[in-house]
């Protein structure tokens, strides 16, 4: 401890600019309720590098979060059938974000109050997600779709440092919802499911036949490209086994 005068003036930092902290909080909506539940479709098992990451994430203080993990399912039908039961919930169907998690993807501590805070400034946007990439070495953002083309696609964008960046599709591995737009009847339930040209409605994943059917109904989506988030390869499918992509 370096030697020093001390007087009484213990205000604090935030109480030095009231105007500015006023802002800031006003910003992140903290004041807001901001109730939370995780969605995460996974395995039997998760690597525990991924689990760790989602140990040390901070959610909304003082708010409620709820952690379903739906195992045992093809990826799309996990997503529906949680959210046909969080629909059904007395309290869980009034809670204000669902958030997708997947067995793979590892974002930072801070990710989940950064996608708060966008979503609390951008309602606009029925969900944003975290930066992640394909895995393997040729890897592409999962920014899908080049919102400037008014003819509906899912060209992989260039990511902008530190910028949300709309698409018309996003992947669900770090993805923050705004939960009532699952309560719109317009949108084709199934929600999520994945096509794989079997009955005759092509080929594509949960994530991307879901946006082609919600973004015509005016909902919209973007990825967070400040929100930095890991994707592994526990196998070595793509590369070295035990890749953070």
């Amino acid at each position: 401890m370096k030697p020093e005068l001390i007087i009484q003036d213990f205000g604090g930092a935030h109480n030095a600019d009231v105007d500015k902290t006023r802002a800031r909080l006003l910003k992140g909506g903290s004041w807001r309720k901001q109730r939370i539940v995780v969605v995460i479709p996974a395995a039997d098992t998760i690597p525990a590098r991924i689990v760790l990451s989602w140990m040390n994430l901070a959610f909304p203080p003082n708010n409620g979060v709820c952690r379903i993990i739906a195992t045992g399912m093809e990826v799309g039908d996990a997503y529906s059938t949680a959210i046909e039961q969080i629909l059904a919930h007395p309290d869980l169907s009034k809670w204000e974000y669902l958030l997708t998690i997947e067995h793979d993807n590892a974002p930072s501590p801070d990710g989940v109050i950064r996608l708060v805070e966008r979503m609390e400034e951008h309602p606009e946007f029925s969900c944003i997600g975290g930066l992640y990439y394909t895995k393997g070495p040729a890897g592409v953002a999962q920014i899908w779709g080049d919102i400037k083309d008014p003819v509906p696609n899912y060209r992989p964008q260039p990511p902008v440092d530190g910028e949300l960046v709309e698409c018309y599709g996003t992947g669900m591995g770090f993805n923050l919802w705004s939960m009532k737009m699952f309560k719109d009847p317009k949108i084709e339930k199934p929600w999520f499911k994945t096509l794989n040209g079997k009955d005759g409605k092509g080929i594509g994943t949960q994530d991307l036949t879901f946006w082609a059917k919600a973004r015509p109904l005016g909902y919209r989506c973007a990825i967070d490209c400040s929100v930095r988030v890991g994707h592994l390869d526990f196998t070595g499918a793509f590369g070295e086994v035990d890749t953070m992509w």
